[in-house]
């Protein structure tokens, strides 16, 4: 059997010369070119439309707000929202307008979603995802995510860069802001509450909650203008929306005005604390700003 041995062995390398490296093809370098044909995005159209619409209305009942705000746009944009769960995606590809969501790419976690030629396979082809890294802005995440917006993509980017664990939101890091700005497309803010009961970080399995989604004004982004300062702007407007939720439009409108709009990120204080803060769940009553308050010990 020498001759199975010589099939399946590795070729030898003769002496003196040095081995080609292998270039990768999963993670940030899995090639998702092909998930811009028309078969691609007809399976995603049968895949929101038989799945993900039905599921997130079983167990999120979606609310949405502001969805109006979109009507004028065309695309490409970047959409930016916070992240508390697995099952955002299944919501925005549910409740994102119809018009932006036909050509809608979602920048995953490379090391998550692409961590094998399975997960990619059907992460770019179910929710037409690309690899980007989430711990840096690599060069390769950057081209990764142009290439989307230069197809007529829009684009949807978590800029924490990672789910919440409390329900409280987290810092933006530059990324949406830096492609946005450099393709020249807006950048839409988006605020999305309850998913964190629905699909909590950690669990296989849905429960059954009221989840809501609520989309801002598109940000228009000067030239004169960095990337970092944009991802303040995003971080704000997205706090605002939060609040919008909470309180209704004008309260929430009136308080931006004065300045006074509620942090919507994670407090230095300890885990029981700032669950408290946040009040009841949103399976509950939706909290108000009083229940933001710190309790008295």
């Amino acid at each position: 059997m020498s001759w199975l041995k010589f099939i399946l062995d590795k070729p030898t390398i003769p002496e003196g010369v040095e081995p080609q490296e292998q270039q990768s093809t999963t993670g940030v370098y899995y090639d998702t070119e092909w998930s811009n044909g028309k078969a691609a995005k007809v399976v995603r159209l049968f895949s929101v439309w038989g799945f993900m619409k039905p599921a997130i209305g079983l167990y999120g009942s979606p609310k949405v707000i502001g969805a109006d705000r979109l009507d004028e746009i065309d695309g490409p944009v970047v959409f930016a929202s916070n992240h508390h769960s697995h099952a955002d995606t299944t919501l925005l590809l549910a409740t994102i307008p119809a018009h932006l969501r036909r050509d809608l790419a979602i920048a995953a976690g490379a090391d998550y979603f692409f961590g094998n030629r399975i997960t990619s396979l059907l992460s770019t082809l179910f929710l037409g995802a690309i690899p980007i890294e989430r711990t840096r802005l690599s060069k390769l995440s950057i081209e990764n995510t142009e290439s989307a917006l230069k197809a007529g993509r829009s684009l949807l980017i978590f800029p924490e860069g990672g789910r919440s664990n409390d329900g409280w939101n987290g810092e933006h890091q530059p990324g949406a802001a830096f492609v946005a700005k450099r393709m020249g497309v807006p950048i839409v803010p988006i605020y999305i509450d309850g998913t964190g009961t629905v699909l909590p970080k950690g669990s296989n399995w849905p429960t059954r909650a009221k989840c809501a989604v609520v989309f801002g004004e598109p940000i228009t982004i000067a030239d004169s203008e960095n990337p970092r300062s944009i991802a303040k702007v995003v971080e704000r407007r997205v706090a605002e929306l939060a609040n919008e939720f909470s309180v209704g439009w004008w309260e929430a409108k009136k308080q931006s005005y004065r300045d006074q709009t509620p942090s919507a990120k994670r407090p230095e204080a300890g885990a029981w604390r700032r669950r408290w803060a946040l009040g009841p769940k949103p399976s509950e009553k939706r909290h108000s700003p009083s229940q933001r308050r710190w309790p008295k010990v």
